[in-house]
């Protein structure tokens, strides 16, 4: 599966009134990409609807590293980076790179899946979980053993 999950113009909507693209605007751009290849691997709006489960950020890092401006092409690529052997918790980053494959920003997200009408952390069903840990890893992918249960 290719890692670049959205490529899109940045919209005057995008900017901020130092003429560059606005803080939040990068988060948006990465939270586009991850709704894009989770519906190209399987995992889109409507599968998840149907099972009442979302995913739910629990944080968001970005990191600046060139200046975007009105109507640059950008392209952001998905990978995840870590996450719990049962897919229960899970680390994405994004590298969001202009036209002339200059990279303009890094999005890391910690999320997990979210039971929307229990208002409770779970976990995939069997089936979307494999297609969940399919999707693709960066070189310096971490799995890490699924938590403890105490009883």
């Amino acid at each position: 599966m290719d890692k670049i999950a959205y490529e899109g113009r940045v919209m005057w909507s995008h900017i901020d009134a130092n003429r560059h693209m606005r803080h939040s605007a990068y988060a948006d751009f990465a939270a586009q990409a991850r709704l894009m290849k989770m519906e190209e691997a399987g995992l889109g709006p409507a599968v998840l609807y149907r099972l009442n489960i979302g995913p739910v950020m629990f944080r968001e890092e970005l990191l600046y590293h060139r200046e975007v401006g009105l109507n640059d092409y950008l392209k952001v690529s998905w990978e995840l980076i870590k996450s719990r052997a049962d897919g229960s918790r899970w680390t994405i980053r994004h590298e969001i790179y202009k036209s002339d494959g200059v990279k303009a920003a890094t999005v890391i997200v910690d999320g997990a899946w979210m039971d929307l009408d229990k208002r409770k952390l779970t976990a995939l069903p069997e089936d979307l979980l494999k297609v969940f840990m399919t999707m693709p890893r960066s070189a310096d992918y971490v799995e890490e053993p699924p938590k403890e249960v105490k009883g």
